[in-house]
């Protein structure tokens, strides 16, 4: 098999397997099987740059962060929907539409589609001959902005679509964040010591308008996609129930709950149906919108400046409660970030009973001047993660007292300090029971080292007993050590020492994340592992050499530099090493030949016929050139595609040259 014809093969079984995966949740292999796939296919394209396509799937992520985002203008405007919040305004609606279609006494009733309401960012996509072009937000609904290299990295958004697909086509969904994924991310800002997003919707908007295209890959988005918009073909549907199928036909993720409602009826009993029956879901949920199933009666009611006439989205109330607080108490994280959390006098809110609540860090706190014993409002944020929202004043004890933020470690009593370029207080006692703990979750879990057996109930008896004081010790545990340990038989612990015993095993990128470096998640593991290869080779790489790798900025490089330095974890690495853990691992092969734009600074703008932005810039980085965001005196050229933006102008007035696609590769494949 040429290397051409298995790099084919690699793409289609991937594209498979993440539309099994990502879109109709049945995986047929699992996560490491995956990775073997990708991995190979990232080694032969890594040898043979001529024979990456833009729809690869390894060009979901891209490289370097983007230096802003340009504006788009919708083909079709973006509308909002009209809202409704009781059953009258739903058969207020039910009226108006009636009323405009001319529904008379005894005439067909119109049909209806309910959809639940994803509390996410409404997106744009636009496919031409079937490959995905350009993603954008929705924005001002006439002009939105340019998040194509963050689309890209949505599993669950097709590069490629499937079947027969008009030439030029627009798909509308939503992009959202799973509950899992939306509930690590507030715990990895909490852990940081960063802000907490109030809601999905927040999270997801905020994680689009991420520069860094890696980021948002590794922050575990996913979307569904709802409406088609034709350009230049008409539209073979007849109905929304027909579309949505339509949509599911050429590959996109369709939520699956949507129902044709014969009356307004039905739609009152679908939205009753799940007022509480939401909360069991993967996704949050906000409401449910209905619109008219008859495409051709939509044409007839037509819009308003802002609104369709045919549809409105339905909105439930918020989820909130009262309850006291009983105390508050400070959580040490895996760094050693100290937060306040809430005890509560256990109370229902959105179908769960709450206990605990974040109370996000002490200067929130203080701002709202929440006290212990004091009547507090809770709710979830996104009905997802509990939170005080703020006190009844009216029902304070006058003798309650401002709470303060301990100066102390509560586990360790080691002082907690904050270091000056940093907003909050940490624990710097390595240790720490606490952090040793969270450390050890942390390493055993799926995206590191994977594990599986040694869970957190697990981890705490080895640390409580005094069987584990560092990662290192897992490796010197036996099987009956294990065995001896609380609901741990003979089976159970030789399954588990296997399980250790495998991971010695593991890619080195694996042990670099388990290390728990701050702001080195998977991606920059990963990255870090294909440049340098091994761990001694990372340890030895200065803050410029770490810098100089592709993804890798100033606050990782300081970050690795800051860890490898540490007498105490340079001791960890050797005693994993002694213990047969694997430290080194293949570097990246790094494309061979001419590099005829060394030197050269490039801009790109617009869409380029065949490349994506992302795969024109590691072009031209790999054949030496600098691709930047704006455009200055010291560009070399602006290399310009379709829709191009004000950098064109700007380009213009200060005279750059100006190559098109095949210009560019024309360069590309000069000698010289």
């Amino acid at each position: 098999m040429t290397p051409a014809e298995r790099i084919q093969q690699l793409s289609d079984e991937i594209r498979r397997h993440e539309h099994l995966y990502y879109v109709k949740a049945e995986p047929e292999i699992s996560d490491g099987q995956f990775d073997a796939l990708m991995r190979e296919l990232r080694t032969l394209e890594a040898v043979h740059l001529e024979l990456i396509a833009p729809d690869s799937p390894t060009q979901r992520v891209g490289g370097a962060p983007a230096r802003g985002f340009d504006t788009v203008e919708h083909g079709v405007p973006m509308l909002s929907l009209d809202n409704a919040y009781t059953e009258d305004d739903l058969r207020a609606f039910d009226d108006r539409v009636r009323r405009g279609l001319g529904v008379g006494d005894g005439d067909p009733l119109p049909r209806y589609v309910c959809e639940l309401k994803i509390d996410g960012l409404s997106l744009s996509l636009r496919y031409e001959r079937g490959r995905l072009v350009r993603g954008a937000t929705r924005g001002d609904g006439v002009r939105g902005e340019d998040v194509t290299a963050n689309v890209r990295t949505i599993r669950a958004i097709p590069l490629t679509l499937r079947g027969a697909v008009p030439d030029v086509v627009e798909v509308r969904g939503e992009v959202y964040f799973p509950k899992p994924a939306f509930a690590k991310l507030n715990a990895e800002r909490e852990e940081a010591g960063e802000s907490q997003f109030a809601n999905p919707r927040n999270a997801a908007a905020g994680t689009m308008r991420t520069l860094d295209a890696s980021e948002v890959a590794r922050r575990g988005l996913s979307a569904w996609l709802y409406q088609v918009v034709m350009f230049g073909a008409p539209d073979t549907s007849t109905t929304h129930e027909a579309m949505l199928q339509q949509l599911s036909e050429w590959g996109f993720a369709v939520e699956s709950h949507w129902q044709v409602a014969a009356s307004i009826d039905d739609v009152v009993g679908f939205c009753a149906a799940w007022r509480d029956a939401r909360h069991n879901l993967a996704f949050e949920t906000d409401g449910v919108v209905i619109k008219l199933n008859s495409l051709a009666e939509r044409e007839r009611l037509g819009t308003t400046s802002k609104f369709p006439r045919w549809a409105t989205a339905y909105k439930y109330p918020a989820q909130q409660a009262t309850t006291r607080l009983l105390k508050i108490e400070v959580n040490i994280g895996r760094t050693g970030a100290a937060t306040p959390y809430a005890v509560l006098d256990p109370v229902l809110v959105a179908g769960s009973t709450i206990g605990l609540a974040t109370l996000h860090n002490p200067d929130d706190l203080a701002r709202k001047d929440i006290r212990e014993g004091d009547w507090v409002v809770v709710e979830k944020a996104g009905d997802v993660i509990p939170r005080v929202v703020g006190p009844v004043l009216s029902r304070r004890d006058p003798g309650a007292m401002p709470w303060q933020m301990p100066t102390r470690c509560p586990v360790c009593d080691g002082p907690l300090s904050k270091p000056d370029d940093e907003a909050v207080l940490r624990c710097e006692n390595s240790s720490c029971p606490a952090r040793l703990t969270r450390s050890l979750d942390h390493f055993v879990s799926r995206g590191a080292m994977n594990i599986e057996g040694l869970g957190e109930v697990l981890v705490r008896q080895l640390i409580e007993r005094g069987l584990v004081h560092s990662a290192a010790d897992l490796y010197a545990l036996t099987p009956e050590t294990l065995a001896g340990l609380d609901r741990m038989g003979t089976k159970s612990a030789a399954n588990l020492m296997a399980e250790i015993e495998r991971s010695k095993g593991n890619d080195v990128w694996r042990l670099i994340n388990a290390l728990g470096i701050r702001h080195v998640g998977e991606r920059g593991a990963q990255v870090l592992a294909d440049h340098f290869g091994s761990m001694e080779a990372i340890a030895g790489a200065s803050a410029d050499q770490l810098q100089s790798v592709h993804e890798v900025g100033p606050v990782m490089a300081g970050s690795v530099r800051q860890w490898f330095a540490e007498p105490h974890n340079q001791a960890l690495l050797v005693r994993l090493r002694d213990a047969g853990v694997r430290t080194d691992g293949p570097v990246r092969v790094q494309p061979e030949g001419p590099r005829p734009l060394t030197g050269l600074t490039f801009v790109i703008t617009g869409a380029l016929p065949t490349l994506s932005r992302e795969e024109a810039q590691r072009r031209i980085e790999a054949a030496g050139g600098k691709v930047v965001g704006s455009v200055s005196r010291k560009t070399s050229f602006l290399v310009v595609g379709a829709e191009a933006g004000s950098k064109l102008e700007k380009a213009e007035a200060l005279g750059i040259p100006q190559l098109d696609e095949a210009a560019l590769l024309a360069r590309i494949m000069s000698p010289s």
